[in-house]
């Protein structure tokens, strides 16, 4: 059995490693893909479960509602630092053994998540939980790769893309059916089997696969302003909407302090010889078009997979159960259609699949543009299941993209920093668009009362009408069709604007050069790495 063998950045890689071995092939590989698969979904539907359980998590645990957002932040700043990481983990630890660990270790976490008797230790704990499992996508992405021959490479990227998308719709209709049915406690205790169970899978059947081992120094400097810069934005994110944004002494603090120690982060991870972040990995010309095109359009669907959930419980009354399932068709046509374009997409241009992708996502935004207030679930559900094509054919082709011209030992660092400004294109996005639909209703609010006047007897005959009578009832009425139809105003607006963002998008793809597998496949395919 082939062990990994070390090497150090002064003197180069041992003569066996990743990159001169045959290529490597677990025992049973349905078991181990199914094994990182369900590691992924493990790991991205933790990311949105505990959303709609935030209520009774902090009703139990005797904590206010703004206590209980930490729940999310907490992961989210953790995992976002934890991200830019992976490559300077895997080099000293190989990509096998960081999987299996980060997994277990997720399952622990998971277990203290149940365990918390207050919020303060289940904050701790969730941070703990997305930091642990920051490496895990990258470096499935990695492990996926380099256990599939060539030829089926864009499968095995199409399924953890089909994850990615379909996770986060069941997330909030699972983790309210467990909250509602058991306890919140119970979100967190079923990774904890699961997790275990996939570990030891996939650590057995990845046994002996070659790993390029290195003793990099630790980039100290690097490491704290990384730390300082992503949580300080992070929360910055999080809290600013609450906030009011730059109204606030805290926001002004925390954006000070992102800005500073990121641009110390960017230029000492640039000159330094060995950074803890690879950021030299954008001279790549494919790597570099393929994250500008992911993080944007990530955005973008982020955006969408927000607002419309928000739009359907705010304006149209729907509970948080018929929301999800408003939204859920959004994943019917990528399960349907994953192993078809994983398996064909490759025979052509890569950059016209994800085209037809983008327009399929601009015309779907362009359709909820036109929504109103009298829209119904059927419509509502077909236009999503509609975007399911366009959400199908865009993951696997970007990602092939900007992995296409990556070195084969730079494929799980290359993955950690894309999947890491996708996270913080989302967070943006997030933040954004709840503030920019926030900001048109109001515009649109005063613009709708501009010709309303107490002293207008028509009207206060009109208003007196709605409220039966009673001209306080109606004047209340009144705001809140007001208000209701602003707000479906600033709806529309953002889907405008959505639907161009995807658009432009497709420009950034074009900057990509074919070929899209050619580095990494033959590279792998020498190597099994």
């Amino acid at each position: 059995m082939p062990t990994p063998t070390e090497a150090t950045p002064g003197n180069g890689p041992a003569p066996i490693t990743a990159a001169n071995m045959p290529g490597f092939r677990p025992p049973n590989l349905a078991l181990a893909t199914i094994g990182i698969a369900m590691a992924m979904f493990m790991q991205v539907l933790d990311i949105t479960i505990a959303n709609v359980s935030l209520p009774t998590i902090s009703g139990n645990l005797g904590a206010s509602a703004n206590q209980a957002v930490w729940v999310i932040t907490s992961f989210a700043v953790s995992n976002a630092i934890a991200l830019p990481l992976t490559g300077f983990l895997t080099r000293r630890f190989g990509e096998r053994r960081l999987f299996v660990w980060a997994t277990f270790a997720f399952a622990i976490a998971s277990l203290l998540c149940g365990l918390a008797n207050s919020m303060g230790m289940l904050v701790v704990a969730r941070a703990l939980q997305g930091f642990v499992a920051g490496p895990m996508y990258p470096v499935a992405q990695a492990l996926m790769i380099s256990i599939y021959p060539p030829h089926k490479r864009g499968q095995a990227i199409a399924l953890l893309a089909m994850v990615t998308v379909v996770a986060p719709i069941a997330g909030p209709i699972l983790g309210g059916w467990i909250t509602d049915n058991y306890s919140w406690e119970w979100i967190f205790f079923i990774n904890v089997p699961i997790g275990i169970a996939i570990s030891a899978i996939v650590g057995r059947q990845l046994r002996g696969r070659p790993e390029r081992l290195e003793k990099p120094r630790m980039d100290y400097v690097g490491l704290a302003t990384l730390v300082l810069g992503v949580g300080a934005l992070q929360v910055l994110l999080d809290l600013g909407n609450d906030e009011d944004w730059f109204n606030s002494t805290r926001i002004v603090v925390l954006a000070i302090v992102a800005v500073v120690a990121l641009a110390v982060f960017f230029i000492w991870e640039l000159t330094d010889k060995d950074p803890i972040v690879d950021l030299r990995l954008f001279r790549h010309r494919n790597f570099a078009a393929g994250t500008l095109a992911l993080v944007l359009a990530y955005a973008a669907f982020f955006s969408v997979a927000l607002i419309i959930p928000l739009w359907l419980q705010r304006n149209l009354g729907y509970t948080p159960i018929w929301a999800g399932l408003a939204t859920a068709p959004i994943g019917v046509l990528p399960i349907i259609l994953t192993p078809f374009v994983g398996k064909y997409a490759a025979r052509f241009d890569l950059r016209v699949v994800a085209s037809l992708a983008f327009v399929a996502l601009s015309a779907t935004s362009f359709v909820r543009a036109g929504f109103n207030l009298d829209v119904d679930f059927p419509r509502v559900a077909m236009v999503q299941l509609w975007m399911g094509l366009g959400v199908a054919l865009f993951f696997m082709p970007v990602l092939t993209i900007l992995l296409s011209d990556l070195e084969p030992h730079e494929i799980a660092s290359g993955s950690g920093v894309a999947t890491f400004f996708r996270t913080l294109g989302g967070s943006f996005a997030a933040s954004l668009t709840t503030w920019a639909w926030n900001q048109r209703a109001v515009v649109h609010h005063a613009h709708l009362t501009e010709r309303i006047s107490a002293t207008d007897p028509g009207m206060l005959q009109t208003v007196t009408a709605i409220g039966q009578g009673n001209l306080q009832r109606g004047a209340m009425y009144l705001d809140r069709m007001i208000a209701q139809q602003a707000a479906q105003l600033g709806f529309n607006e953002i889907f405008h604007l959505l639907g161009i963002l995807f658009l432009v998008v497709i420009a950034f793809v074009w900057f990509a050069k074919p070929p899209f597998a050619a580095k990494a496949a033959s590279g792998a395919a020498a190597a099994g790495h």
